[in-house]
């Protein structure tokens, strides 16, 4: 691959909650260019079939061609268990998949029970019981969906009533399984986490693996010397499909960032 290391680094999810990726990305390599693309238009991906996950996929990924990415980032769970394998070395930019973070939930588990919240279509793709299958057989994981939480959390619903009664039903399908860390396999998940350990047992662990896919996009990148060693700060660039008021609260409320610039953008012309 012959690319530059001031290209910049396309990160991608269904809606605003891969923002959770690119929030440690630019923590930790804040020299780096990022465009961000969230699919408001059509989310939530969970309950949609195989076909249209690929295909949308699919949509972003030539977007990003058109940028000159050096890089795509996953930063959505049910696009990785879908459609990464399709995607793996077509295109002329690296990829990198939305860790499952299986280990580092095995790390924080004496008895090797580990509790997944993710959406339905990850959770039908078996997509972190079979990682942990291959890692250790005796690695025991209760995989739930969740699928009210993408569409309360993208329509502002993040520490009211009506999120948290869905947490308290939700964490109250683990009581009896007596599980020891809780991956968030859904990039959406971490806005909520303060909730989710309110309905949890004091001894869960709460897993994002949004900073260890962070970390595998670094990796990439230093070993490609790709790394932008400008000194200055990365500009950050958010498109969205569609662009209502809390678009812009979503960015700030992850990123940190006061008034960020939006851009629309109609995915369905990347075929």
């Amino acid at each position: 691959m012959q690319m530059q290391a001031c290209a910049p680094i396309g990160v991608f999810d269904s809606g605003s909650g891969g923002l959770t990726v690119a929030y440690q990305l630019h923590k930790i390599l804040p020299s780096e260019n990022i465009i961000y693309v969230g699919d408001l238009q059509r989310m939530p991906y969970g309950p949609r079939n195989p076909g249209e996950i690929i295909k949308f996929m699919q949509q972003f990924l030539n977007f990003f061609k058109l940028k000159k990415v050096k890089m795509a980032v996953f930063a959505c769970n049910t696009m990785t268990s879908w459609g990464f394998d399709a995607a793996a070395g077509r295109e002329p930019y690296y990829l990198v998949p939305m860790n499952t973070a299986v280990a580092e939930a095995v790390a924080v588990s004496p008895h090797k029970k580990i509790g997944v919240i993710a959406t339905e279509a990850t959770v039908r793709k078996n997509f972190h019981s079979d990682v942990a299958a291959e890692l250790d057989k005796d690695i025991q994981v209760i995989a739930r969906a969740c699928p009210e939480f993408v569409p309360l959390i993208e329509g502002g619903h993040i520490d009211d009533m009506a999120i948290e009664t869905v947490v308290r039903r939700y964490m109250a399908m683990f009581s009896a399984d007596k599980i020891e860390a809780l991956i968030l396999g859904c990039t959406h998940y971490p806005i909520i986490k303060d909730l989710l350990k309110k309905y949890l047992p004091s001894y869960v662990t709460l897993v994002d693996p949004a900073l260890s896919t962070a970390e595998a996009a670094r990796n990439i990148l230093e070993q490609n010397k790709l790394i932008n060693d400008d000194r200055q700060k990365g500009s950050l660039e958010f498109f969205f499909s569609a662009m209502p008021e809390h678009a812009g609260e979503m960015v700030k409320i992850v990123m940190g960032i006061d008034n960020p610039v939006i851009s629309g953008i109609d995915l369905s012309k990347f075929n």
